[in-house]
């Protein structure tokens, strides 16, 4: 399945920038790469793995994945989406929870001494203080 990935890497100039599209060409799965040197992004679409894009780019370069999404959306979708705009809005909240819940699941699986610590401060009780959580 093809996957549009889109990277922010601090590449200077012309060597380095073929320099980080060289490292990256080298995975299995792409299509097209590109970089925007203006705005200093990064941008893969194809079969590859992001986290694998990234690993290899932060062997040289500060890189961060920005987006990751399907290649292209059929243009039947986009008609639809014309039509059912409140159900949208309705069916993306709903859709980034689950994928914020699954996404902290796998990290759970990844990173199993993982805590989480909630704390619960009302700004009322002490408004001069300061929180670092």
């Amino acid at each position: 399945m093809a996957q549009k990935l889109v990277i922010k890497v601090d590449v200077h100039d012309e060597k380095e920038k073929r320099k980080a599209m060289k490292a990256v060409s080298r995975l299995g799965g792409i299509e097209s790469l590109a970089i925007d040197m203006k705005e200093k992004k990064l941008t893969v679409v194809g079969g590859v793995d992001p986290v694998h894009v990234v690993c290899k780019l932060r062997k040289s370069w500060y890189a961060e994945i920005l987006t990751v999404g399907p290649a292209k959306e059929p243009e039947k979708k986009k008609e639809e989406g014309k039509k059912d705009d409140a159900k949208k809005g309705d069916d993306k909240k709903k859709d980034e929870e689950k994928q914020i819940a699954e996404l902290l699941k796998l990290y759970k699986n990844y990173n199993p001494y993982c805590t989480q610590y909630y704390h619960v401060y009302s700004a009322e009780e002490d408004p001069n203080s300061c929180v670092i959580i």
